[in-house]
């Protein structure tokens, strides 16, 4: 190799090096255990009833530089759990979710909004009860760090948000007063996959 052409070789050499890195998007798992859809519904204007759905599964694919991701998850339907099983069981009825005819909810969505690599909305669409409406999330909160013991990128979130479940079907109750809104309260963390 001639003198030029290992200068030109050492200065590419030594370019390519002082060019930052590409982050490539890192996929997360939610994780079942500490991921809860949860809600809370109007009773005729007398309380609120809260509750939620003890299994959902799903992934996050996350690139914080770039300031992008992705969201689906899965929500089984079933898995209601108001605390009170008559409850349950008149919630996964035909009159209500109809969880044999329609067992899963999903969410697919964008991350939105990043702040200093935190996503702050999830935009996307909600198939609830056999309906697809768009739906944004507001993360109130987002963090990452290393877990502890997998010691993989770990990340967290507080996620709210709003629907009528009159607009996908579900109207049970509205004769007698109760508010169609619902309002939506996710904890979810995910951990990156291996």
């Amino acid at each position: 190799m001639n003198t030029s052409a290992f200068h030109a070789a050492l200065a590419a050499l030594i370019t390519t090096a002082a060019l930052p890195a590409l982050a490539a998007p890192v996929v997360y798992e939610l994780d079942p255990m500490h991921t809860y859809p949860s809600f809370e519904a109007d009773h005729m204007g007398m309380s609120m009833w809260r509750g939620k759905f003890k299994k959902s599964s799903g992934k996050v694919t996350l690139d914080k530089e770039a300031g992008q991701g992705t969201l689906e998850v899965t929500v089984d339907m079933a898995s209601i759990d108001f605390g009170l099983d008559m409850m349950n069981k008149t919630a996964r009825g035909a009159e209500f979710f109809d969880t044999k005819k329609y067992p899963k909810a999903t969410f697919k969505g964008k991350l939105d909004g990043f702040a200093n690599g935190a996503p702050t909305r999830a935009v996307g669409d909600l198939t609830f009860h056999g309906v697809t409406r768009p739906l944004v999330l507001t993360l109130n909160s987002f963090k990452c760090m290393a877990h502890p013991m997998l010691k993989r990128d770990w990340c967290g979130a507080d996620v709210q948000g709003t629907i009528n479940r009159e607009e996908f079907g579900v109207p049970m109750g509205k004769e007698w007063g109760f508010r169609m809104d619902v309002g939506l309260r996710i904890q979810a963390e995910a951990v990156a996959s291996k």
